[in-house]
């Protein structure tokens, strides 16, 4: 019996195509119009986002992209583009494919390019090593309706999250351990998680546990003190409460209590983005320095490094 050709569709969130108010305003729109990220009454939601959040937050948000823009385009998407890149020089005949939930490309023109080359089976891996509801269910919701819309569908696999992987762990540790060589031990290591809804957790997504289990992990293979190591939420949003501690705030604290040297790293994000090289890297090291620090340094989110695609590579093995 012949075996099913597999190809792998790598997801993530999505970027506006220009770090312009106009291409950010659609790209928030489509954001923040699905009910996994916003799932506030659609009768109220909708006049607050087209008639206040989208006409303010736009021109001031474009600014920030226009800081971290790279000469290739959003950073986000660049260091996506080279993941699936290298994905597909390591796999060699297997076809890699990559799709975002919100913008170009759009999951669906990744899952129509896999099945253009007769792939009968397709790997789907969400980039968010902890699984929530506002990201890797999102993913799977359009999916789904992507799939609703065919005659003929692929067998699928799909890859819930990696919080705690081997091989994840190591490449994470490994980064840590070159920042350190580079910048010296810090007094604490901060792990900066992307912030949900404290409701979202109340109402069953895992996301804090899984948050917990890669911190625990890393903290266990790179041999640190528990009280060396610090694990926050950032990048609210709206006014109900959100994941606690907040980043910011915990390093206004910090720099007030006399901590000198901190590095922070960002274990949710796959690839860098405005949330690591804007609110961590440049203002976060602000309200830092500010508040009395005195070293800061931001270690990079692992994207296209060798380590992270070799785990990529151990993750979707078993499924081809």
């Amino acid at each position: 019996m012949s075996q099913a050709k597999t190809g792998i569709l790598l997801a993530n969130l999505g970027t506006p195509e220009a770090p312009t108010a106009d291409a950010v305003k659609r790209y928030l729109r489509q954001f923040l119009s699905d009910r996994r990220v916003v799932d506030t009454s659609r009768l109220l939601w909708w006049p607050l986002l087209r008639g206040v959040i989208l006409p303010v937050r736009s021109p001031r948000v474009a600014k920030l992209y226009q800081s971290v823009w790279m000469e290739e385009g959003s950073p986000l998407m660049v260091f996506s583009r080279r993941q699936q890149q290298a994905l597909a020089a390591r796999l060699g005949d297997v076809p890699v494919a990559l799709g975002m939930s919100y913008g170009s490309p759009s999951l669906e023109s990744a899952v129509d390019e896999l099945l253009a080359q007769d792939v009968e089976h397709i790997v789907v891996l969400p980039l968010y090593p902890q699984y929530s509801c506002s990201t890797v269910a999102a993913v799977w919701d359009e999916l789904a309706r992507i799939l609703a819309k065919k005659r003929h569908i692929p067998g699928i696999s799909f890859i819930r999250d990696y919080a705690d992987e081997q091989a994840y762990i190591t490449a994470l540790a490994n980064s840590v351990r070159a920042s350190f060589a580079r910048h010296g031990e810090p007094d604490v290591l901060l792990l900066s998680y992307h912030g949900i809804p404290q409701r979202y957790a109340d109402e069953g997504d895992d996301y804090p546990q899984r948050c917990r289990d890669t911190t625990r992990e890393l903290v266990s293979a790179l041999g640190l003190p528990p009280d060396k190591v610090m694990m926050t939420f950032q990048s609210r949003f709206g006014r109900e409460p959100w994941l606690t501690p907040y980043t910011d705030e915990t390093m206004k604290m910090l720099g007030e209590k006399g901590v000198k040297h901190i590095q922070v790293m960002c274990p949710g994000f796959a690839a860098d983005c405005l949330e690591t090289l804007e609110e961590i890297a440049v203002q976060n090291r602000e309200f830092f320095l500010e508040a009395g620090g005195e070293k800061y340094e931001y270690i990079s989110a692992l994207n296209d490094s060798p380590d992270h695609i070799e785990m990529m590579v151990s993750l979707t093995d078993k499924y081809r």
